[in-house]
């Protein structure tokens, strides 16, 4: 990958990404404009979303897996982030798939999960450089919370398959992580951290990110569907999530180094 960065002055940021946005379309590359200077590198806090972002994976769809009923899940799944079905509706009815399912099934989606190329580099670096780094899913803590330990995440909140006598049940406990719930969770944590939402910064791929997105400092739409990458301040199109370190102004050095450190 080569990343180029362009000061530039004279010309504020939003008419400046729209314009750009048709051509970085056209010519096939990423252009993200966003404000310069030491606001640049003041974004803290950076939220991600996790099901085809921090991730590879649909969880869902590797729950549905075990339970047969695979393609049927992921018909609905992808209705949903495109923005077709409400989301909460859409959960319930998938949830509902995998009623009867042996609780061990946990332990083996939890072993398929793949990890986005990049995210460790991504989060590695940021917590070197003193960022707090959260996670919000409309997937399970089942895996979320796995996710957290492995990865030395500060924040993780998602959805919670009920179990009863060794079971899936078929439903899902507490709050709801919906398009909204992402957008209210991305607040709590940046006053949980203390830092201000101008100050954050929120990645995903699906129509429920969206409202997350806008809310954040800087929302990055990562390899997303099109109305995402339209409504979102940037967007990334490249198979790779550290990508989205150049956009807060980290260089390739100080990648490097954070590599280096952890190795040693």
């Amino acid at each position: 990958m080569t990343a180029v960065e362009f000061a530039v002055s004279g010309v504020e940021t939003e008419p400046l990404r729209t314009e750009l946005a048709p051509e970085a379309s056209r010519l096939g590359v990423d252009i993200a404009v966003v404000g310069a200077g030491l606001y640049r590198r003041a974004q803290r806090l950076v939220v991600m979303d996790v099901d085809s972002t921090l991730i590879q994976d649909e969880v869902i769809e590797l729950f549905a897996a075990h339970a047969g009923c695979e393609d049927k899940v992921a018909e609905v799944t992808a209705a949903a982030m495109r923005g077709e079905l409400d989301f909460e509706q859409s959960l319930h009815a998938r949830v509902a798939l995998l009623e009867g399912l042996d609780v061990s099934v946990v332990d083996k989606v939890r072993s398929e999960v793949r990890l986005t190329p990049g995210a460790r580099t991504l989060i590695r670096t940021l917590k070197r450089l003193g960022y707090q780094v959260g996670v919000v899913s409309g997937g399970f803590t089942q895996v979320t919370d796995d996710l957290k330990e492995r990865l030395g995440l500060d924040f993780a909140q998602a959805n919670t398959l009920e179990v009863v006598d060794g079971k899936l049940t078929g439903r899902v406990t507490g709050e709801i992580v919906d398009r909204a719930g992402k957008a209210r969770l991305l607040r709590r944590f940046a006053a949980e951290a203390g830092v201000p939402l101008s100050q954050t910064v929120a990645i995903g791929d699906g129509a429920n990110d969206l409202d997350m997105l806008n809310a954040a400092g800087l929302g990055v739409a990562f390899n997303a569907k099109p109305v995402v990458r339209e409504a979102a301040h940037t967007a990334v199109n490249f198979p790779f999530l550290d990508t989205v370190l150049y956009l807060l102004g980290v260089t390739r050095e100080e990648v490097e180094a954070a590599d280096t450190l952890d190795v040693g």
